[in-house]
C-alpha cells in the first residue's frame, strides 16, 4: 500500500515543487539567516546547538514520527527544497529521503554518520547491512557534532568560529554525561544487563555499557510485531530470565505488551532512540534523551538511578 501511495503522489509533488520554487526564492532572499533542514529531530536538535543563532534549523519530520518509512508531505518538499543544506544521518537509515533527494538535487547535503564504525543488524531483510542509530551512543556524538561543525563551516565560513566553539562546548555536555550514563547502567548485575526492546535500535549503547541485545524486529518496517517475532522474544526472555522489556516511543508498544504478559516480564516503559518528544514532553532535546533512557533502563530494572 505504500507503494502505491508513494507512486501516486509524486506527480503531484513534482508539480508542486515547481509552482513552489519562485515562491521560495523570495522567502529565502528575504531571510537574513540561512536555513538548514534536517531528515530528524535528533539531529535538528544536535545542529542548532552547533549553529547558535547563526542559522536557522529545521526538521522536515515532526517530533514522534517514524523516520525509516516515513511518508513526506508536500510541505516537506517546499521545505527541503527552501533549505540552503540538508543534514541527513546515512547508513539506510531515511529510506524514504534515499528517493525523496532526487527532487532535491540543487541542495547540497552532508551525511553525519561518516566516520561511525558501523556495527551489522544481525537478522530480518537488513541482515549485514550497518546499523543505522549511531548516535544513540554518547560516545559516537562526537562524530555527528564535528560532522555538523564542518559541513556549517563549508556552507557559512564567515562564521566558522563560532561553529568550532559551539561544537566544542557542545561535545563537552554530551561527554560529561557518559560517566554518570555508564555509573547508573553498571548498578544492573552483570548477570542480568539484557536489553529487550521493540527495534533493535540499541546496538552501539548496549556494546558501550556492557549489554546483550534482544528485540522484536531488527529496524522499524511494515514487519512489526508479527507472531514468529513474538514467541521468539517470548522464548528468549523466558530462557534468560530477562525482568523487564522496553518499547520506542515512535512504534506500538503492543507487540512487546503482549511479551511481557506471556513470558512474566515487566513492561518497563519508553524509550526514545529515532524522535525527540515535543517541547512540552519528556525528551525534548538529545541531551535529555540520554538522562531519559538511562533512568527508564536502570528503574525497570528495579535498580536505583541515582
Amino acid at each position: 500500500m505504500r507503494t502505491v501511495l508513494r507512486l501516486l503522489l509524486m506527480p503531484v509533488l513534482a508539480v508542486l515543487l515547481m509552482l513552489s520554487q519562485g515562491a521560495m526564492a523570495d522567502s529565502s532572499s528575504s531571510s537574513h539567516r540561512k536555513v538548514v533542514a534536517t531528515t530528524f529531530t535528533v539531529i535538528q536538535d544536535m545542529a542548532q546547538n552547533v549553529a547558535g543563532d547563526k542559522l536557522e534549523v529545521v526538521s522536515i519530520t515532526p517530533p514522534g514520527a517514524e523516520i525509516h518509512d516515513y511518508e513526506p508531505t508536500p510541505q516537506d518538499i517546499i521545505k527541503a527544497r527552501s533549505a540552503d543544506l540538508v543534514l541527513w544521518n546515512g547508513l539506510g537509515l531515511e529510506r524514504w529521503f534515499e528517493r525523496f533527494y532526487g527532487n532535491l538535487k540543487s541542495t547540497p547535503v552532508a551525511v553525519l554518520s561518516e566516520g561511525v564504525k558501523p556495527m551489522s543488524l544481525r537478522e530480518g531483510p537488513y541482515e549485514g547491512q550497518p546499523n543505522p542509530h549511531g548516535w544513540i551512543s554518547p560516545a559516537n556524538a562526537a562524530i555527528y557534532v564535528n560532522n555538523i561543525r564542518d559541513a556549517f563551516i563549508k556552507l557559512d565560513p564567515a562564521n566558522a568560529d563560532t561553529y568550532r566553539a559551539n561544537a566544542e562546548h557542545y561535545n563537552q555536555q554530551i561527554a560529561a554525561l557518559n560517566k554518570p550514563i555508564a555509573d547508573q547502567l553498571a548498578r544492573i548485575p552483570k548477570a542480568r544487563r539484557q536489553l529487550a526492546s521493540c527495534e533493535g535500535a540499541f546496538s552501539y549503547l548496549a556494546r558501550d555499557y556492557g549489554f546483550k541485545e534482544l528485540y522484536l524486529w531488527a529496524v522499524n518496517s511494515e514487519e512489526e510485531g508479527t507472531p514468529s517475532q513474538v514467541r521468539n522474544v517470548v522464548d528468549e526472555v523466558k530462557h534468560n530470565k530477562v525482568p523487564v522489556v522496553f518499547c520506542e516511543s515512535t512504534v506500538s508498544d503492543r507487540a512487546m505488551k503482549q511479551v511481557a504478559s506471556e513470558s512474566g516480564a515487566a513492561f518497563g516503559g519508553v524509550l526514545y532512540v529515532d524522535s525527540l518528544s515535543k517541547k512540552d514532553g519528556p525528551v525534548p532535546d538529545y541531551l535529555s534523551m540520554l538522562r531519559h533512557n538511562a533512568n527508564t533502563i536502570v528503574k525497570g530494572f528495579g535498580v536505583d538511578s541515582k
